[in-house]
């Protein structure tokens, strides 16, 4: 039996890529929230189950999706490839013809626009064009590919379990164990670069709930009740002179993003609650950063009479990239996309789950570039001429060019190969 190569693996590629783009719009104008992924994940199984694969397992930390191709030659070698694929509380303002319209009536603290501004429909997207490609020469793999699904990337409702984490306590990988989980994030880069980082790619994250009480009063009288609003206040202040305490070089973040208050305007309420994150680029400084803030919320509380009680719920670990796996896949990398649009990204502090797996079973997870953008000559980036500009995940703008699709598929495709070969492992 000949070997299987790379150009035949990109030949498949271009083959699927229309395919890849449907699915792609598809699932952009049908986002679901966190937990909420019930049709993504039908749309999912039932392409898996089309395609022959030797398991498709649903319904893991909800609906989760991983379909297992057993490769028709010997090899004890497992990859991963794994694809988030929920949507945000974000409208959706791309200005695509396939823009969703989605409303979520009832998903907690609702009403809210639905939309993939983070991009996880082309994750999506780009690992069914994989599986069908690696389905489609499962004769020559040596080894086992796992096609892993994830919902709740983004974060479960604060009530419910969900996620990467949950995923591993349901089992997801007790059998067969990955030896390398390898996946991307689409991202503001020039179409097609793949941006890498040694160390933590993505940072620590925290949820974070203050909730402060007071004494509920008539709107009046407020000197015969106790006002948790001053105190909200306060703590938001107070948050900016975090900053100052913990080391320069290490960038940390802390944002509260929405503040819930139960009562009318001649009614000073009970309870304020503020929800916000905290995030970390070095992991160390996610505990000292916590102590400091639920200080703060205690001390300014007791500044006006009141109580804080301060949580921090849904903690994920930073992404960690090692760098004999990194010194293992440039190789592919460059291969994939030319060595000129494989780039050192710095350091953000956004986070990722993915972290859950990354970093239990060793791989990497970089970045993808989608957008029109260049490199101007002193290394920073800018809008490419004539092109869509910048649009950050997370912004209901952002927007992720369907011919940077099947670079993903591509990807995903070198790099399985590559593992299950030998080719990308990490040498002593």
């Amino acid at each position: 039996m000949p070997e299987l190569s790379h150009d035949e693996l990109d030949r498949r590629a271009a083959q699927v890529a229309e395919q890849v783009v449907a699915w792609r719009q598809h699932l952009h104008q049908n986002p679901e929230l966190p937990n909420r992924e019930a049709r993504t994940a039908r749309l999912i199984a039932d392409h898996l189950r089309s395609l022959g694969l030797d398991d498709v397992r649903t319904g893991i930390a909800g609906h989760g999706v991983v379909g297992v191709l057993r490769g028709g030659r010997p090899g004890d070698r497992v990859v991963a490839l794994r694809a988030d694929i929920d949507a945000l509380p974000v409208k959706d303002l791309c200005g695509a013809p396939f823009a969703a319209q989605t409303v979520d009536e009832d998903y907690p603290g609702g009403p809210f626009p639905v939309s993939h501004a983070c991009g996880h429909d082309a994750h999506t997207a780009m690992l069914l064009g994989a599986a069908t490609v690696l389905a489609g020469v499962r004769e020559h793999l040596q080894g086992t590919v796992l096609f892993v699904f994830q919902p709740a990337e983004e974060g479960p409702p604060v009530d419910e379990a969900g996620g990467a984490g949950e995923m591993l306590r349901q089992g997801v990988f007790a059998g067969p164990v990955p030896t390398m989980v390898f996946g991307m994030h689409v991202v503001p880069l020039p179409k097609g670069y793949v941006g890498y980082r040694e160390g933590n790619q993505f940072g620590a994250s925290s949820l974070v709930r203050i909730t402060v009480t007071g004494r509920q009063v008539h709107g009046s009288t407020p000197w015969e009740g106790a006002d948790p609003m001053p105190v909200a206040g306060a703590i938001l202040t107070g948050i900016g002179q975090l900053y100052r305490q913990v080391p320069a070089a290490d960038p940390v973040t802390v944002t509260i993003g929405h503040l819930e208050d139960v009562g009318r305007f001649n009614i000073i309420g009970e309870t304020v609650t503020l929800w916000g994150t905290i995030r970390c680029s070095v992991e160390a400084d996610m505990n000292d950063l916590q102590e400091r803030l639920t200080t703060l919320a205690g001390h300014s509380a007791a500044a006006y009479g009141c109580t804080a009680t301060t949580e921090y719920l849904q903690g994920v670990p930073a992404v960690h990239n090692r760098k004999e796996w990194l010194d293992a896949a440039l190789p592919t990398f460059c291969r994939a996309v030319g060595k000129e649009r494989v780039v050192q990204t710095p350091p953000t502090l956004g986070y990722d789950d993915v972290s859950e797996f990354v970093n239990t079973h060793g791989g990497l997870y970089v970045l993808l570039g989608v957008q029109d953008l260049e490199f101007a000559p002193d290394g920073q980036l800018r809008p490419a001429s004539g092109g869509r500009g910048m649009a950050f995940n997370h912004n209901p703008h952002f927007y992720a060019d369907d011919d940077t699709l099947t670079t993903g598929v591509r990807l995903h495709t070198h790099v399985a190969l590559d593992h299950l070969t030998g080719t990308l492992v990490p040498r002593a």
